[in-house]
């Protein structure tokens, strides 16, 4: 059966169809949502599937959409249509395990039981075998700038098909909407489309090939990949041969600017980074810790979910809070962060009172509400008409001996405490030892 036909198979790409409609996501060119994607195929599967068997389907334009990147600026991503997601979806699911097998060992971003986790875990593992100079590359706008004909090369080694290859093209080529005007793609390949992880990983399952030949401890998530040597001379000497290979024979750009030789402290990957171990028999050993941006962008979140001005109930709020606990926690678990657990704790549960301070708003109010919660009437009503300002109080003690954390626990609070011992709790053995405290 040829590649082309096993796309197109029925229970391939129902298989498909429930991924893409599992997954949701926003709407293309075409307005069609997932909800109607059913009845869209209803009335032009039939047309399509004879199209895409003959050679002759035209995929629709991507739809341009920026999103904040993490680090700052902006991320272009190009949406297909949730037709040509399903799609791609469905040239995803064959081409996924014939590729896959190949991959490198130390390839660890987009692929089935594959995680950050385990390419956080294999870093501290090679800097605590003493592999101490560490090359962080930056590839230059990734997905803007890849060489669609050495792509295409690529996937000629290996895909026989010339129907699904001229699919494949096309998808590459396919034109970007932006402001209501289409622009044309000689370069690159859509961010935001189910092919994209893979074609990136084929691209660059070829630098891991040639890491692998020079005998070099590397590992890469997706287009972020750093080298561990053990010294200076040698960090020097694989940067300038490194960044040689990725120019002029995978035609891509490293970002100088972004790109660095730095040792473990001041080495962060995925979120995590790197502190010296303080235990016996351990020197020169390093513990993982939470980056200081990652932190900075859970406050931020937090800030705002807390925010005085927000319309929420307390149980809404209690809510939102919990997901983001719950999340944050799963993902920073392995680092050294029960100090600033208790910290952030503290912080969040004052930002809570402050909300029900400023929602009990009139003095009447708070004065009743401090007697309900036992507070004797006069130093409630004293405590009402108090002219501190409202973060200070609180912060107060009649704030924090009313509004308890076991109250607040009744209504729904989750502290980042207690998210983090039930999670250390459940969770499975991990290949290295990790520091939890």
């Amino acid at each position: 059966m040829e590649l082309i036909e096993q796309v197109l198979d029925y229970s391939n790409v129902n298989k498909a169809y429930l991924h893409v409609t599992g997954n949701k996501g926003t709407k293309g060119v075409d307005g069609v949502t997932t909800n109607e994607l059913a009845d869209y195929m209803q009335c032009n599967w039939g047309r399509i599937r004879q199209e895409i068997a003959k050679g002759e389907y035209r995929p629709q334009a991507v739809l341009g959409v920026e999103i904040p990147k993490a680090s700052g600026g902006k991320r272009m991503l190009g949406i297909p249509t949730v037709i040509d997601r399903l799609i791609q979806q469905s040239i995803h699911q064959v081409l996924y395990p014939m590729y896959d097998i190949e991959f490198s060992e130390y390839s660890y971003g987009f692929r089935i039981k594959r995680s950050a986790h385990q390419a956080i875990a294999q870093a501290q593992r090679y800097i605590n075998e003493g592999h101490q100079y560490i090359l962080d590359f930056d590839l230059k706008s990734f997905f803007d700038i890849v060489n669609q004909d050495y792509l295409m090369s690529l996937l000629n080694r290996k895909i026989k098909d010339k129907l699904l290859l001229k699919l494949i093209r096309r998808y590459l080529q396919s034109d970007m909407m932006l402001g209501g005007l289409a622009q044309q793609r000689e370069q690159g390949m859509p961010q935001g489309s189910p092919l994209s992880p893979l074609l990136s990983n084929i691209l660059l399952t070829e630098l891991d090939k040639e890491l692998e030949k020079r005998g070099l401890r590397f590992v890469r998530y997706a287009d972020d990949f750093s080298i561990f040597v053990k010294s200076k001379k040698a960090s020097l000497r694989v940067k300038r041969s490194i960044t040689s290979f990725v120019e002029n024979k995978l035609h891509l750009k490293i970002n100088e600017g972004k790109s660095q030789i730095c040792r473990p402290i001041q080495y962060f990957t995925l979120g995590y980074g790197f502190v010296p171990t303080y235990k016996t028999g351990e020197k020169g050993k390093y513990d993982l810790r939470v980056s200081p941006k990652s932190f900075e962008r859970l406050k931020s979140k937090l800030k705002e979910t807390t925010r005085k001005t927000l319309p929420l109930s307390l149980t809404q709020r209690l809510s939102k809070l919990e997901e983001i606990t719950r999340g944050w926690i799963n993902y920073y678990r392995f680092g050294k962060i029960v100090g600033k657990l208790k910290d952030l704790d503290t912080w969040v549960r004052n930002r809570l009172r402050y909300c029900i301070w400023k929602h009990w708003k009139k003095p009447n109010k708070r004065m009743r509400s401090f007697i309900r919660l036992g507070i004797p009437k006069g130093q409630a009503y004293a405590w009402s008409r108090s002219r501190m300002g409202g973060w200070a109080i609180a912060q107060s003690p009649i704030m924090k001996t009313t509004i308890t954390i076991k109250r607040l626990q009744i209504k729904g609070y989750v502290s980042f405490l207690q998210q983090f011992f039930k999670v250390r709790k459940t969770m499975p053995e991990v290949q290295l030892k990790l520091s939890f405290i």
